[in-house]
């Protein structure tokens, strides 16, 4: 407990059968997500074919825990979005526009739902300036501006995980030390 409220985290591997590799990480905190009670709050539930309920993190939530410096997270993030997309944009609610425009990492969906929303679209311009080029439909500056966004992100990710990093080295050198000298 105390490492998880230090913001490290705790990777279990599950050896069972029938979920042998199966990995379970617990956190924390993530960077960029608010925290649990808030999280919980904004939750989703979803039901199995056999009739189990399943709490689960919100779309927005999840976009957010996976702006990593991870490359393979990226290509996720675009396809969760799309799927949102695609699935509700015929009657979406205000609060999928905005989650669309302020997350959005395909330039043809970016122009698309900044025309078919020009007004929410430049009010989110201060935001993600980005948004101009959606607006002027301006896709190769836009998807330009879209890879600086995610290299920015990638080093911010970095930057947090690099502390928790060196104090995990210290604490791993700090047992193998001990370890010698038992």
């Amino acid at each position: 407990m105390e490492l998880l409220e230090e913001d490290h985290a705790v990777h279990f591997r599950c050896k069972a059968k029938g979920v042998g590799g199966l990995r379970i990480d617990v956190l924390h905190s993530l960077r960029g997500v608010k925290g649990f009670d808030a999280l919980w709050v904004r939750r989703t539930t979803a039901t199995t074919p056999d009739g189990l309920v399943v709490d689960l993190v919100s779309l927005p939530d999840l976009v957010k825990a996976k702006k990593t410096q991870r490359d393979r997270d990226w290509p996720m993030i675009r396809r969760l979005i799309e799927a949102s997309y695609f699935a509700n944009r015929e009657n979406p609610s205000l609060d999928q526009l905005n989650f669309w425009l302020l997350e959005g990492r395909t330039p043809e969906i970016l122009v698309e739902a900044s025309k078919d929303n020009d007004t929410l679209a430049q009010s989110l311009v201060a935001s993600r300036p980005l948004l101009a080029f959606a607006l002027r439909g301006d896709a190769t500056t836009l998807e330009l501006q879209l890879g600086e966004e995610e290299r920015s992100e990638k080093a911010s990710d970095r930057e947090y995980w690099r502390p928790l990093k060196e104090e995990l080295e210290r604490l791993r050198l700090d047992a193998a030390r001990k370890k010698r000298r038992d």
